[in-house]
């Protein structure tokens, strides 16, 4: 079965730091770009990063950039990402998604087409 299973979330102090993973089972995550996206109260889903399956690209949002770094260990099917220098407008619920590909950074939502359940983040000042 086919499952991503996000962990690591949790309330911080701004300026704090915070390392999400996500688990991967089944097919998910062999051979496909692997994002993360963050969703506020109110708002749209946006982009945070993406990697290629070897990890040697990278993709950031630029309200992120400098601050997070996204990275992949294959051999344990696990996505991470480790976010520094937190802002109360990183408060949100975040989620990691799988591509169908590899190769393409997508940015947008809907060039990803499995999901996980999503873990919050809540950045305190």
């Amino acid at each position: 079965q086919e499952q991503l299973l996000e962990s690591g979330g949790g309330l911080v102090q701004a300026g704090g730091s915070l390392r999400l993973s996500c688990a991967a089972s089944g097919r998910t995550f062999t051979n496909r770009v692997m994002g993360w996206f963050r969703q506020a109260p109110g708002k749209e889903r946006e982009f945070v990063a993406a990697i290629t399956w070897l990890g040697s690209i990278k993709k950031y949002a630029d309200s992120v950039k400098g601050r997070f770094t996204i990275s992949r260990d294959n051999a344990k099917n696990t996505l991470h990402l480790q976010m520094n220098r937190l802002k109360p407008e990183d408060t949100a619920v975040y989620y990691c998604a799988a591509r169908p590909t590899d190769g393409i950074l997508e940015v947008a939502a809907n060039g990803y087409h499995f999901w996980g359940q999503g873990t919050q983040v809540t950045v305190s000042t």
